[in-house]
């Protein structure tokens, strides 16, 4: 971070200046533009009121503007010019108006720069959209989805200001939103730049979940993580070894099994939505579900064998269930036998401790359809009483059980 006078020096470091605001709104023939509702007219007005005196009508401006230039993430002609002004506004002082309403769906208390730091990045995320895969048609008019791709450049220039800005939620919401433009493959030359700075902005942050987030980032971008495997704080740790660069770092899967011999520990870092309450906390950025189920899946693909993974699949166990198999004990299970089961075969050590933990388990075997997929895939009954009859007749080999211990 940097103080608020850094900050404002830091703004003028753009190499390709900023449109002058002004220029934007009367060098656009609005009316021949549209967005959901038309011809876009009415856009100049509302981006005006963006810099209002009046929070009420700042809030009420963004909310219009996001109704219409990106109703339902859908992107407009009217959107790449709308896109230009707000970033060329974003360091006026009226931008750090705060105000909770932004959204109707949003009760957020931050400032107005803060939620157009976020709108800029829904814009950009909705124009990556299918750019790197083959993913269907976007369903935006021809040119639109180019238009705005054009001037991401910009956009970034502005948004990556922002990055080291005093308030959090500002930092926040700028990471996020430069996460979006760099989906750019345009883009990818700045990636080293942005990290540099969020090398710095790891250093400086007190704060855990910020710093999760930053080094998440870092990772999903393929950059160097392994600095922060040593990191005094446990939950950096584990961040830093989810960054696929450390897929084959020996140190970030011991990292991984450490910490997953601790759910109940994981689940205490960040507050995080779950299935019975999803409106718990914020997702963390570039993963999919909760911290512990990206963990495991890392786990899954990273140990050598099953045997090295037992201790964290048995430190799973209590918190399985036949909801949960998709995530938790359906992968384990799948890792614990990689070729499948052959009916008559003797289960190895370690398959006959976690399917024995599994049978004790009463939640995971409620109503089976769910899980019937799984041991089908794998060759095992789906059936708790078949399971724990082939336990019984299927008992490993004596061999050291000091490993497992």
């Amino acid at each position: 971070m940097t103080s608020q006078d850094d900050y404002q020096s830091a703004d003028q470091k753009l190499h390709v200046p900023l449109p002058d605001p002004r220029s934007v709104i009367e060098g656009t023939d609005w009316t021949g533009l549209e967005h959901a509702y038309g011809v876009a007219q009415d856009t100049p007005l509302r981006l005006l009121q963006l810099l209002d005196e009046d929070p009420e009508v700042q809030a009420g401006a963004l909310e219009q503007l996001d109704m219409s230039v990106l109703h339902q993430e859908s992107l407009y002609s009217a959107t790449a010019p709308a896109a230009l002004y707000v970033s060329a506004v974003l360091n006026d002082p009226r931008t750090l108006a705060r105000h909770e309403n932004y959204f109707t769906w949003d009760d957020q208390p931050r400032p107005l720069r803060a939620a157009l730091l976020e709108w800029l990045g829904q814009i950009a995320d909705s124009a990556a959209y299918g750019e790197t895969s083959d993913e269907e048609e976007d369903g935006n008019d021809p040119g639109v989805t180019d238009a705005v791709r054009a001037v991401r450049g910009t956009i970034h220039d502005a948004v990556s200001a922002h990055l080291l800005a005093p308030d959090p939620t500002v930092r926040a919401a700028a990471l996020s939103a430069t996460a979006a433009l760099l989906q750019s493959p345009e883009l990818a030359s700045r990636i080293s730049g942005t990290t540099q700075v969020l090398r710095r902005l790891l250093t400086e942050s007190p704060d855990r979940r910020e710093r999760a987030s930053t080094v998440l980032t870092i990772g999903a971008w393929g950059q160097d993580t392994t600095t922060w495997l040593e990191d005094p704080d446990p939950a950096i740790r584990a961040c830093a070894a989810l960054s696929p660069a450390c897929a084959d770092n020996t140190n970030a899967t011991r990292t991984i099994l450490r910490a997953l011999l601790e759910p109940v520990v994981i689940d205490s870092w960040f507050l995080e939505p779950t299935a019975a309450d999803p409106w718990a906390g914020e997702p963390l950025p570039h993963i999919e579900g909760r911290l512990r189920y990206a963990l495991l899946s890392a786990a899954t693909e990273r140990a050598a064998d099953f045997e090295e993974l037992l201790p964290a699949a048995m430190a799973s166990v209590p918190f399985c269930s036949n909801l949960t198999i998709a995530k938790d004990w359906g992968p384990l299970l799948a890792t614990a036998f990689p070729s499948g089961y052959n009916q008559g075969t003797n289960l190895t050590l370690a398959q006959h401790r976690y399917l024995n933990a599994l049978a004790d388990r009463d939640v995971c075997w409620r109503h089976t359809h769910l899980i019937t997929s799984w041991f089908d895939d794998i060759g095992l009954p789906a059936d708790r009483g078949a399971i724990k009859a082939l336990l019984t007749g299927s008992a490993a080999p004596g061999r050291n059980t000091a490993r497992f211990e």
